[in-house]
């Protein structure tokens, strides 16, 4: 059974940082590509960062330079490090692994709540 379980999140004041992790399993995660994606209250899906099979990393505009995506194969982890956080940062974020080189969601986790206020 695949399971992704994400955690890491709270509340932050704005320019604080927090370092989210997703714990992976039922699948070959090495062989995966994982992704972050955010839904922001009232919000639809946005796409956050990808890291592929190679150690590649891609990040969505608006988080370039502040957040930082890794993966520990060995420990079928993936984490998301974000700094430098905005107000519009607050969603539920949630780990997910893509359909081989697609951009399609096959599996994603519950997600873990982030609030940036005051």
């Amino acid at each position: 059974e695949v399971q992704l379980v994400e955690s890491g999140g709270g509340l932050v004041q704005p320019g604080g940082s927090l370092k989210l992790s997703c714990q992976a399993s039922g699948f070959t995660f090495s062989s995966s590509v994982m992704t972050w994606v955010r839904q922001a209250p009232g919000k639809g899906l946005e796409w956050v960062s990808v890291i592929n099979r190679g150690g590649g990393r891609y990040y969505v505009d608006s988080v370039q330079g502040r957040f930082t995506i890794s993966r520990d194969n060995a420990k079928n982890m993936v984490y998301l490090q974000m700094n430098a956080l905005k107000p519009e940062d607050t969603a539920r974020y949630y780990c997910a692994k893509l359909v081989g080189s697609s951009w399609l969601v096959d599996y994603w986790g519950q997600g873990t709540q982030v609030i940036v206020s005051s």
